[in-house]
């Protein structure tokens, strides 16, 4: 009998360490969900390759009363593991933001990926098996940088753990935090600032590479993690 291929949702599909992670679940014959909200040509070239990827596009920083619905319907799927790369940035300070662009990016990067996560914690709990891993920012340790103030507060957010993960410990369903520090990524470029500056202030002297980032998802997304859960991990550099 062939064995069922699990099946794994990675938000933020399209991003650097996504692609990565992507790569690494689909040669493990996963069956991969990818969400992007705009780029997706990377992801496109990957699915020629395969039948076991799908893409799916969903806009997570727009305000939708009805939103759960939608979610439901693009993603309800049941997933075996479930990790949040998304990283939706406005660039804006404390000084300047609003309310909108605080509502936007919580519900991006927080609010809607919890909504998405709960949708599979049953079918986990019935299965006795299930990972998820919110990936946050280091930027939560040091207050945020200087236009990532909406960024650094919806990570904050997202590393919020509820209690009801003792429960789920007994069934085998784990959940855990990586706290992501400076990566050499399209998103670290995005975000002006004087990169080279800011890498002197990294312990081990240099940005972290995707595929380094990657690899601590896996390990916390796959059966190599038997016994951890309920913790934030930093990967940081020393940070």
């Amino acid at each position: 009998m062939t064995r069922k291929k699990k099946k794994v949702l990675v938000l933020g599909g399209s991003s650097d360490i996504g692609i990565e992670v992507v790569k690494f679940f689909l040669g493990m014959n996963w069956k991969v969900t990818a969400h992007y909200s705009r780029n997706k040509k990377e992801l496109i070239n990957i699915k020629k390759q395969t039948e076991d990827l799908n893409i799916v596009q969903f806009d997570l920083a727009k305000i939708d009363l009805n939103i759960e619905k939608k979610l439901r319907k693009k993603f309800g799927k049941g997933y075996d593991s479930i990790i949040n790369l998304i990283g939706y940035v406005d660039l804006k300070t404390y000084e300047n933001t609003s309310y909108k662009n605080i509502v936007q990016t919580l519900s991006a990067n927080s609010i809607f990926p919890f909504l998405i996560e709960r949708m599979s914690v049953k079918k986990m709990l019935s299965k006795k098996w299930g990972r998820i891993v919110n990936c946050s920012s280091i930027g939560v340790k040091f207050g945020g940088g200087f236009n990532t103030y909406n960024y650094s507060l919806s990570k904050h957010s997202l590393e919020f753990i509820p209690s009801v993960y003792k429960q789920w410990a007994k069934k085998n369903v784990l959940i855990n935090n990586l706290r992501i520090g400076v990566t050499n990524t399209k998103l670290h470029k995005k975000l002006k600032r004087n990169i080279n500056k800011r890498v002197k202030l990294i312990p081990i002297g240099r940005m972290a590479t995707p595929i380094e980032i990657s690899d601590l998802i896996i390990d916390l997304a796959t059966e190599k993690n038997s016994f951890m859960t309920g913790q934030t991990v930093n990967i940081s550099g020393g940070e």
